[in-house]
Parts: C-alpha cells; sequence; structure tokens
C-alpha cells in the first residue's frame, strides 16, 4: 500500500482548518463593517461584546488546533515508519469526516447534542487510530 495515502487525511484536515479560518475573518470583518463590533473587542481575544455569530467561528476553528494535533502527529508517524494499512487509513478518514460534520453542526444550527456525539465519536476514532499506530 502507498504510505502516501496517509497524508490526504491530513492535507483534508488542515483545509478545513483553513477554511474555518477564513470564515473568522469574514465574519469579524462583516461585523466590524456593520458597526456590530470594534477592533478594540478583539484586544484580548474576544470581548463580551462580540456577537455570538462572529465568536463562533473562533471557537470551532480553536477546536481545530486542540485535538487534532495528535492527528497530525499519528499520520506523520504512519507515514514515516511506512506501516499505513487498510485499517490505518479507514480511521483516518472516519476521523476526518466526523470532524467536518462535527464542525458542520457547529457553524451552522449549533445543536450541542449532536455536535458532542460528533465530536465524542471523533475522539473514539482518533484514539483507535492511535492505538492502531503502536500495533
Amino acid at each position: 500500500m502507498d504510505k502516501a495515502g496517509i497524508l490526504f487525511p491530513m492535507v483534508a484536515l488542515a483545509a478545513l482548518t483553513f477554511s474555518v479560518l477564513i470564515l473568522v475573518g469574514v465574519r469579524r470583518f462583516r461585523a466590524g463593517f456593520a458597526r456590530r463590533v470594534h477592533y478594540d473587542d478583539f484586544m484580548l481575544g474576544e470581548s463580551a461584546r462580540v456577537p455570538a455569530d462572529v465568536m463562533l467561528p473562533n471557537r470551532n476553528m480553536m477546536n481545530l488546533l486542540e485535538m487534532p494535533v495528535l492527528f497530525y502527529v499519528a499520520c506523520l508517524a504512519y507515514y514515516v515508519a511506512a506501516q499505513v494499512d487498510g485499517v490505518a487509513l479507514a480511521l483516518a478518514w472516519s476521523y476526518l469526516a466526523l470532524r467536518i460534520v462535527h464542525s458542520g453542526i457547529h457553524l451552522s444550527y449549533n445543536k450541542v447534542r449532536h455536535r458532542l456525539v460528533a465530536f465524542a465519536a471523533s475522539n473514539v476514532a482518533l484514539w483507535a487510530y492511535l492505538l492502531q499506530s503502536l500495533a
């Protein structure tokens, strides 16, 4: 099996992260132009005056920079060790799909129970992925 295949889910997750980063900027600039926020509202992160629809993409961005770090490390470990197999690829793509679902829920209707299920399932997939790398 081609070991480079393990890099594709990693690149796709990075693309999702950059997409959300763009959304952070779009929402902030739109809110600024509409005078819903002032640049001082972001001096120390986000003040209490920042509306939820402007704050939400930034929170999702933070989510994409927390647990996925372990995913990136594991992908690189699989690649370097040339231990890529069908199980590793399936778990990597599953993790990516669940992170996309989580972000989709978070950035759209944001029902916490649904988001929690996607987040928990992605963590189970990540845990299995990490354990598989030790096998």
